[in-house]
């Protein structure tokens, strides 16, 4: 459980306070109006709950801070006190001394804790009675109470709502009005804003290709030999009708086909980016409004 000084929880605090503000107030007694120091701050925890007045004991006691549970503690605005509830200037002194350099924990809140759970052993006078016979013994002293036995608590499972007699407000003589206020709540609905519909088509383009191919042809050369013009024999000069050679000429054709190949892949799919959208709306809250005439209130 952490702690915090009230200045450093809520800084601007005493705006809300209309001038009344708890620290500098003198700290007495109840029962003896016997003043034993001044608040110098107030502890409040996480949730901004105030938890323990820090007292000042520099009245009496040079320099000593003690911790003043705060259902222990009675404010009266109308004469600037704090009134302890069952603490006697011999339990404050008994205190263990409150450092601010040195965080609170669960041990040194133990030991405080346990000076308050201790009885206090003070005689109370009995409220006026009726005479009665003097042959009847009366006996006109305060007993105190039987001490109940202390719950043990340890680290773990301790909480303030616990102990209400150290850290709860005495409601007691006093009407609790419940005073509502609006806050903002910011919640995300989820809607469709439309949808992506994904397809082919197939477009055409003409293509070109330039095949080299080979064609044959025949060539007929006519040379005159070097032995032109020298007789030769009758039986080499054949003379013949009709075809003396064949030759066959081939050549070649364009062969154009197609074939389908894999160009690219396309992956779909779904990211989500997010931001940060403000808005702002008016919220109502119920404030107090007392109307006493001339009556004297107290406000704590």
């Amino acid at each position: 459980m952490v702690l915090y000084k009230l200045q450093d929880f809520e800084p601007n605090y005493r705006d809300t306070l209309e001038g009344q503000d708890i620290n500098g107030l003198g700290v007495y007694t109840q029962l003896t109006d016997e003043k034993i120091g001044t608040v110098s701050d107030v502890l409040v925890d996480e949730e901004g709950h105030f938890r323990y007045l820090v007292v000042d004991l520099g009245f009496w006691i040079f320099g000593k801070k003690v911790l003043l549970p705060i259902g222990r503690a009675r404010v009266d605005y109308n004469v600037n006190r704090v009134y302890t509830i069952g603490l006697t200037r011999e339990q404050a002194e008994d205190l263990p001394e409150f450092n601010e350099r040195q965080a609170l924990d669960y041990d040194y809140e133990e030991r405080v804790r346990g000076v308050y759970r201790q009885p206090t052993g003070s005689t109370l006078p009995l409220e006026a009675s009726p005479p009665v016979e003097a042959s009847i013994p009366v006996d006109t002293t305060y007993k105190q109470p039987a001490a109940t036995p202390t719950p043990t608590y340890n680290r773990d499972s301790y909480n303030y709502e616990h102990e209400p007699s150290l850290f709860g407000l005495n409601d007691q003589d006093h009407q609790t009005l419940r005073l509502y206020e609006e806050r903002l709540i910011a919640n995300k609905r989820r809607q469709k804003t439309g949808e992506v519909s994904i397809g082919k088509r197939v477009e055409t383009e003409t293509a070109r290709v330039a095949v080299p191919i080979e064609k044959e042809r025949v060539v007929i050369e006519r040379i005159t030999p070097a032995d032109a013009g020298i007789a030769v024999s009758g039986r080499e000069a054949d003379f013949k009708e009709g075809e003396v050679a064949r030759l066959e000429i081939h050549e070649e054709t364009a062969d154009i086909r197609k074939e389908a190949f894999l160009r690219e892949e396309v992956r779909v799919r779904k990211v989500v980016d997010q931001e940060t959208v403000e808005t702002q709306e008016t919220v109502r809250r119920e404030e107090l409004d007392v109307n006493s005439g001339n009556l004297p209130i107290e406000e704590r």
